[in-house]
């Protein structure tokens, strides 16, 4: 039985290290054309930026925050834990100064709504993007 016990923890170690090793990266739609840096990102992520390079709006788009892939974004692009963020978000709409931006379920949702929208960027796990999206590098 104890044998069974280990074999059953290592099996779910390796797979929740596979699990946790998922690269996210940021994507934008085809159309865009500016230039744009993990500063940038974190920046636009927070609200402290509205407009990308080229003068266009940015429409940042999260994923829910049950989400692995938010937890990896929030922890390794905005450099904060994701109750930090959310915290950072609550006091701001509190003061009536930000709107968080809006959240998606899901890599797919968040492809469909950048791929419609020039202006929209986010985040995804790296195996889930298409040629819909243009991916971002930021490390």
């Amino acid at each position: 039985m104890l044998k069974t016990f280990k074999v059953t923890m290592a099996s779910a170690m390796l797979c929740l290290s596979a699990f946790s090793y998922s690269q996210v990266v940021v994507v934008v739609n085809p159309a865009n054309d500016a230039s744009i840096d993990a500063k940038t990102v974190q920046r636009i992520f927070l609200g402290k930026e509205k407009k990308f390079s080229n003068g266009n709006a940015a429409i940042p788009i999260n994923q829910t925050a049950d989400n692995s892939v938010r937890a990896q974004f929030d922890e390794s692009i905005v450099g904060r834990s994701s109750s930090q963020v959310s915290a950072y978000w609550s006091k701001l709409v509190f003061t009536g100064k930000g709107v968080p931006p809006e959240e998606l379920s899901g890599d797919a949702a968040v492809i469909e709504a950048i791929a419609n929208n020039p202006n929209a960027i986010g985040y995804v796990d790296a195996a889930s993007v298409t040629d819909a999206v243009k991916t971002i590098p930021v490390n």
